[in-house]
């Protein structure tokens, strides 16, 4: 998952709004509690969170030293400039990776309260193909493993479905783009001092948000409630952690489409997965909010790992016969 996975998990609002695929593993686990057949198998089995954020992005938390052991001397803390120097081009450096993405396979292991699946994702010119790997933490048994290569063929066959999965993407894309470009003039940035993470040296910066900023439309609306941590790796010049809460409620349209629970949160972590690639590679999800009438719960939490470099041509015809070979 990427930085553009993640951020739309943020703006949830509305007809379209709740629906990245990050929030729509919720809905997509109350239909395997209430489905059978080949179509609960199909749904499981889209491609996971948004791949799109939702992007930020983000590392573990610091390491107590080991016993013994001294720990690392904290190297000296930046200068005003060089502070927002640094948040500036983490953030440039998390557009211009949106913008030029490298496809990869991974692992995608998601769990909410009801339900936990582990699926295979493999990254296309032509969009995202899953497959389905495991339900709370077992094997597909013969026949849901039937129905599932059953639901590959059907793409094969289908182009047109690979095809809206496809501008599904894009949309979260450009809507991640959005926010990324609002960033900078959104929040108020305050330099926290140096840490250590387990990948190396972080500088910590806290967020608010800008009383100045006027957001264009609700998605970014979002963001005038929001206050959190951001962890940048001084040496990648990236974003490796990031935890939002919001800090009061937000209205959607006055409240008639929709509105966000104050003390919702979100927590994405980012590292380098190989080949100079950064990756998304855990991420929490906890909100509580209303789209028109309906009472909506989002608890989910998504990890992804195994992550291997794919050739930037190939499509998705041949994801799946590598998904049908090999799981």
């Amino acid at each position: 998952m990427s930085l553009q996975q993640a951020l739309p998990a943020l703006y949830a609002t509305g007809v379209h709004g709740f629906n990245l695929r990050i929030l729509n593993g919720h809905t997509a686990s109350k239909n395997y509690m209430r489905q059978s057949g080949v179509r609960k198998q199909a749904r499981l089995a889209q491609p996971g969170a948004g791949r799109g954020f939702v992007l930020f992005l983000f590392l573990l938390l610091l390491p107590v030293p080991g016993r013994g052991q001294p720990a690392k001397p904290l190297p000296a803390p930046l200068a005003p400039a060089q502070a927002q120097a640094l948040v500036d081009r983490a953030l440039a450096n998390e557009i211009r990776a949106l913008k030029n993405p490298r496809p990869m396979s991974f692992w995608l292991r998601r769990s909410s309260p009801r339900l936990t699946t582990t699926k295979k994702i493999v990254e296309t010119r032509d969009g995202d193909v899953a497959r389905l790997i495991s339900i709370n933490g077992k094997p597909l048994s013969a026949a849901a493993e039937q129905r599932e290569l059953a639901r590959l063929n059907g793409l094969l066959s289908d182009p047109s479905r690979q095809m809206t999965r496809k501008q599904s993407e894009d949309a979260d894309t450009a809507r991640a783009l959005k926010v990324l470009r609002a960033l900078p003039t959104a929040f108020l940035y305050q330099y926290a001092g140096p840490g250590e993470g387990p990948a190396g040296e972080v500088e910590k910066f806290t967020f608010k948000p800008n009383p100045a900023f006027d957001p264009s439309d609700l998605e970014l609306h979002v963001l005038t409630a929001m206050a959190g941590q951001v962890w940048i790796d001084p040496a990648a010049q990236r974003v490796v952690r990031l935890e939002g809460r919001l800090h009061h409620g937000v209205n959607f349209a006055w409240g008639i489409l929709g509105h966000l629970n104050r003390g919702g949160s979100i927590r994405i972590e980012q590292a380098d997965v190989g080949h100079h690639q950064w990756r998304i590679v855990r991420m929490r999800l906890a909100m509580t909010g209303r789209v028109l009438f309906f009472t909506k719960t989002y608890d989910t939490e998504e990890e992804e790992s195994r992550f291997e470099p794919l050739p930037a041509d190939l499509d998705y015809r041949q994801a799946i016969q590598m998904l049908r070979k090999d799981p």
